[in-house]
């Protein structure tokens, strides 16, 4: 019992170490670009901002994904700055990393588009039962159903029936 503690004890100090040495390398000033839909079909639009020019613009770059070059204008709302793009018909699916820098003192700042062939919100979700060929708990015929929890029923009498006679020592 000692030892799992030990153990789980040291692998929690580690992790913790490695979160205070990492945390500070990523910037965890919430400087990050916020690509804004995360998903999106080629053709559609696409909103970044960030937090982290908060002393002017910033030039953005999305020639990743075939948009070229856009920038990011000051806006009032939490002193961050905002742009959009396109993303051109052309795009292949893939995530694609967009960057802006900011005009204030050169620091770059990325966030990660996701290209996909279907729009997040007109995903079809399968709806019914599985159609495997041979029915299945609930089909559309109740006889064949209530066939099933018959069998079922019966071979579980007739299970206890011999567990008990065995108990008893009648043979079997």
């Amino acid at each position: 019992m000692r030892r799992t503690a030990r153990l789980l004890t040291g692998t929690a100090l580690a992790v913790g170490a490695v979160g205070l040495v990492v945390t500070p390398a990523y910037g965890g000033d919430g400087g990050d670009l916020k690509v804004s839909p995360a998903s999106v079909v080629p053709g559609g639009q696409v909103t970044v901002d960030t937090a982290a020019c908060r002393d002017g613009g910033a030039a953005g770059d999305a020639s990743a994904v075939g948009a070229g070059s856009f920038s990011l204008a000051p806006s009032t709302h939490e002193k961050a700055a905002t742009g959009q793009f396109r993303v051109p018909p052309s795009a292949q699916p893939g995530t694609y990393e967009i960057v802006a820098t900011c005009a204030d003192g050169g620091r770059k700042v990325t966030g990660d588009l996701v290209v996909t062939l279907t729009a997040a919100s007109g995903q079809v979700h399968p709806r019914g039962s599985v159609k495997t060929g041979v029915g299945g708990a609930f089909g559309r015929d109740p006889v064949q159903t209530a066939a099933g929890v018959t069998a079922l029923a019966v071979a579980a009498a007739g299970g206890t029936w011999l567990l008990h006679r065995r108990a008893r020592g009648d043979g079997i």
